[in-house]
């Protein structure tokens, strides 16, 4: 199992997976519906997968957005969720969504790819000199939580943002 940069050559478990996410039953996640999102805004894959690698760059971003690089965590030839890590944070952010967000396809859920994408993710980080990652979660994702504390997520808060949502604030120190 490995983080890959987003590449068409994934194209086919890309699109199993994006089909998974929109069946999903129960709440779905933001993470996992703003790529979902993007990915349907697409003229093709070869633009999606551009946009994303861009968006490293500054390119193709909102108003409002940081640079951030997107990671597909795969095993063998199969996509098994994904990772954006933003390069710096905003007053949103140090709220809401912290530098690391991902979403693992329901259909692996369950199996400790949580825990792997972001025990993956943590030297990403470090390369971009993020040495202290914030990672938030909502306040009944207890699955997330463990995930986060298990990678060394210390707890420093929990906030309600005016979205009404209250939100657990874990910070992880790279050495």
């Amino acid at each position: 199992m490995k983080l890959v940069l987003p590449s068409i050559k994934y194209e086919q478990s890309f699109r199993e997976a994006m089909e998974e996410f929109k069946q999903a039953e129960g709440k779905k996640q933001d993470i996992e519906l703003s790529l979902v999102k993007r990915y349907d805004e697409s003229t093709s894959f070869t633009e999606f997968v551009e946009k994303l690698s861009g968006e490293a760059e500054g390119k193709f971003l909102k108003e409002g957005y940081v640079p951030h690089t997107i990671f597909w965590l795969v095993d063998n030839e199969k996509f098994i969720g994904w990772l954006d890590i933003r390069h710096r944070l905003t007053d949103h952010l140090r709220e809401v969504g912290g530098h690391i967000g991902y979403a693992i396809r329901p259909s692996e859920r369950g199996k400790g790819n949580g825990n792997k994408i972001l025990e993956l993710a943590l030297p990403k980080a470090k390369e971009l000199g993020i040495m202290s990652v914030l990672v938030t979660c909502k306040e009944d994702n207890v699955a997330s939580a463990k995930v986060i504390e298990k990678n060394g997520g210390v707890l420093e808060d929990m906030r309600t943002h005016t979205d009404g949502i209250t939100r657990r604030r874990y910070w992880i120190h790279l050495k």
